[in-house]
């Protein structure tokens, strides 16, 4: 199926989809929203299953004028949506790196975060996901993820509760270690 005819496809199951909940698709405010939806999903909401992973350039980290070797850590913030009810997931995300040879952009780390949450996708799993490709790709002397989410599947239908917040995190490495653990989890706490 060509590119074109799987969207046309797309567009005509979300109209169908929509119809069966007896929404009326020639109310004025409706009239182009199954391909409105259509391009929202494509585009945007899951791009990470259409595109490739996002290019990362890493760095020598060793120069005559720089050899950094303790932690960096990115904060960034973004959303997906829960795999189990395709309602939106805003995160927090806090991935830290301790060099071993190698840097990369700070932009790159959000980007790889990015790429992972735009899919269906389940918190545990998408801290893996931060950590298993940072570990590929730097083979830094470790890596910790930390994400803080708040599910809308948890605030707007089931248990609704407002307030509340899904924590993971997945450690590698020498953040195993008690006082780079500490490090880590410190940073957070001032930083976020």
């Amino acid at each position: 199926m060509s590119k074109s005819d799987l969207h046309k496809y797309r567009v005509e199951c979300i109209r169908k989809f929509l119809e069966s909940f007896g929404i009326d698709l020639t109310d004025p405010q409706m009239i182009d929203t199954p391909e409105r939806v259509v391009r929202m999903y494509e585009r945007e909401l899951f791009s990470g299953l259409s595109q490739p992973p996002p290019e990362i350039k890493v760095f020598p980290n060793q120069t005559e004028d720089i050899k950094y070797d303790n932690m960096v850590l990115v904060k960034t913030e973004g959303y997906s949506l829960c795999a189990h009810h395709l309602v939106p997931i805003e995160y927090r995300a806090f991935v830290g790196y301790i060099p071993n040879g190698k840097v990369v952009g700070l932009s790159k780390i959000a980007r790889i975060v990015d790429w992972y949450a735009k899919r269906p996708q389940i918190q545990e799993l998408m801290t893996e996901q931060i950590a298993d490709f940072l570990e590929k790709e730097l083979n830094p002397k470790g890596v910790g993820v930390y994400i803080e989410g708040r599910h809308f599947c948890m605030i707007m239908r089931g248990v609704k509760k407002e307030n509340s917040v899904a924590k993971t995190s997945s450690l590698r490495g020498v953040f195993y270690k008690p006082e780079v653990r500490k490090e880590f989890f410190d940073m957070i706490l001032k930083g976020g």
